[in-house]
């Protein structure tokens, strides 16, 4: 092998400039498939081109390319884009790919079985919460949340389910990156009130959401933790004020842990102590 030849071994085809231009292009690719797959009604051009910070004629162009490839698809009535069956399906690859998801999924349809609630699975990502797996309530009046949708992580269940296990520090710049907006008018909306809040939590085991994120919807959630005793994800379940008011939180709160500390141990993960 000549030396010109070893200096190009493992490097990519063309010049510095083009790589460098095909990765900004792909970029601003992913972050206009963020954008949509935060925005359920599909978002117009001069919006998505806000987002990316680009003249509409260039984010146009990447739509295109996006489109051609099966990622997103225009509403040709209204004129929105919006996110496709091939992000559905990359997206539905990490839920398969995350064995709690799985584990998870049975303890979901118990729980419903046993209050006639709607059961959820969150996560945190990005100092929010995120739903990934629900089994619906059977009654005519439920809690519907739908997959991929967020929540603050201070003003839901499975939110303050995730926070109550988190290293101070890091509750603390997440607080100060996110803020605690009022969602509600119950929404614990001071640092003093979330953190006193948070320590119950880690006292009793469980989190309640008393219409903190939705009036007139309560929630119960606990955590499941991974190998460090760190939070992996939260269970919840949810449902209206009526059906779960202030005397039935305890013993759902008791239905919930369980469920969660029999995934957690499934999954090979350290149930923590409140002093831990």
């Amino acid at each position: 092998m000549t030396e010109s030849k070893r200096k190009t071994v493992g490097r990519p085809a063309g010049n510095g400039k083009a790589a460098s231009g095909h990765s900004q292009s792909l970029v601003r690719g992913l972050n206009i498939l963020e954008g949509l797959a935060a925005a359920p009604g599909g978002l117009a051009l001069s919006d998505i081109a806000q987002i990316v910070g680009l003249a509409p004629s260039t984010t146009h162009r990447l739509l295109q390319a996006l489109h051609q490839q099966g990622f997103i698809a225009q509403d040709a009535e209204m004129g929105v884009w919006h996110i496709d069956a091939k992000t559905f399906r990359v997206g539905n690859a990490f839920l398969e790919a995350r064995d709690f998801v799985a584990t998870a999924r049975p303890f979901l349809h118990q729980l419903t079985a046993e209050t006639e609630e709607t059961a959820n699975l969150g996560i945190r990502d990005q100092g929010m919460a995120v739903f990934l797996a629900q089994s619906e309530s059977p009654q005519m009046m439920r809690m519907i949340t739908r997959l991929g949708s967020r929540a603050p992580l201070h003003a839901s269940g499975v939110g303050k389910a995730l926070l109550a296990w988190l290293p101070r520090d890091e509750v603390e710049r997440i607080l100060h990156t996110r803020g605690l907006d009022k969602v509600t008018p119950n929404t614990l909306d001071t640092p003093s009130r979330l953190r006193d809040a948070l320590g119950e939590i880690r006292r009793q085991g469980y989190a309640c959401d008393r219409e903190e994120h939705a009036i007139g919807l309560n929630c119960v959630a606990a955590t499941l933790h991974d190998e460090n005793g760190l939070p992996l994800a939260a269970i919840s379940v949810s449902g209206p004020a009526a059906r779960i008011p202030e005397a039935r939180l305890a013993e759902l709160g008791g239905l919930v842990s369980r469920a969660a500390r029999e995934i957690t141990t499934r999954l090979g993960g350290r149930l923590p102590s409140a002093q831990d």
